[in-house]
């Protein structure tokens, strides 16, 4: 599948600030289920930093802007060409090894629900069984529902509300398969459209689940599938914060607000 996407993300401050500092991983990973086209970052008025490969295989772009600023515009705009491989990341090249992701950070810690529902799941035909359980048990418990859940809500708390968004599905699934003794992390990108085939109107996020003798798999509970030619995979990290596609920080009193647009179009339709 051809993928083009189009990701514009704007800070807006009400007083100027006198600098920001952010780290990008905005660069789609480099594996055998994706080849970038073209790809472009662009921030206004930014300066360009260093970049680099962290451990974990992802592209890390630092950039500067310089204040008096009140609006930045961060623009991604890029072409993937991606294929389907069952959610394998197969190809991808890191030197962090898998037992990291044992290491539980405050979103993912499980509480006795999420301890329960992972003993639930567990699957006398192996590690890949027991994490497909896992994807759909959390698919269960936790509803998609847009707005039910703000930025810092934990694992725990997505599910003894019932209710969340991708971010709290990729959360309550890597909680519930380290319980388990299953390395997992959360996974940053984009989605073509759901399941049904409806449009997605913003980034996505998903988990990977390390097993053995296979490598690192992808679980998408909001969508109750793992990840396949629709997907277009970004970075990853032990949580959402760890995994972010832009983090920085501001200089200044200014209080910042955000605005987000995401389109990602099948050029091959």
């Amino acid at each position: 599948m051809l993928l083009s996407v189009d990701h514009v993300t704007r800070y807006s401050y009400d007083q100027p600030v006198r600098a920001v500092m952010q780290s990008h991983r905005l660069t789609p990973s480099v594996f055998d289920g994706q080849k970038v086209v073209n790809w472009k970052v662009t921030v206004s008025d930014g300066i360009q930093g260093g970049s680099f490969r962290d451990g974990a295989g992802d592209r890390v772009q630092s950039w500067t802007v310089k204040g008096p600023v009140s609006e930045i515009e961060v623009r991604v705009h890029g072409t993937v060409e991606t294929t389907d491989l069952a959610g394998l990341l197969r190809g991808h090249r890191e030197l962090v090894p898998p037992e990291v992701y044992l290491v539980n950070s405050p979103p993912t810690t499980a509480d006795a629900a999420l301890i329960a529902l992972a003993e639930a799941s567990r699957d006398a035909e192996g590690s890949l069984a027991t994490a497909h359980r896992v994807a759909a048990a959390v698919a269960d418990a936790i509803a998609y529902r847009p707005g039910a859940t703000h930025a810092h809500t934990t694992a725990a708390e997505a599910l003894a509300l019932g209710e969340g968004v991708c971010q709290d599905h990729a959360h309550a699934l890597i909680a519930c398969a380290r319980v388990l003794g299953l390395p997992a992390r959360y996974v940053s990108g984009y989605l073509f459209a759901t399941a049904d085939g409806s449009a997605h109107e913003a980034a996505h996020a998903w988990g990977e689940v390390f097993i053995a003798g296979l490598g690192w798999v992808g679980f998408d509970p909001a969508n109750r599938c793992c990840p396949d030619e629709r997907y277009i995979r970004l970075g990853s990290g032990s949580d959402a914060q760890d995994a972010a596609p832009i983090r920085g920080t501001a200089r200044g009193l200014g209080e910042e607000s955000l605005d987000v647009t995401v389109a990602v179009q099948n050029l091959q339709q």
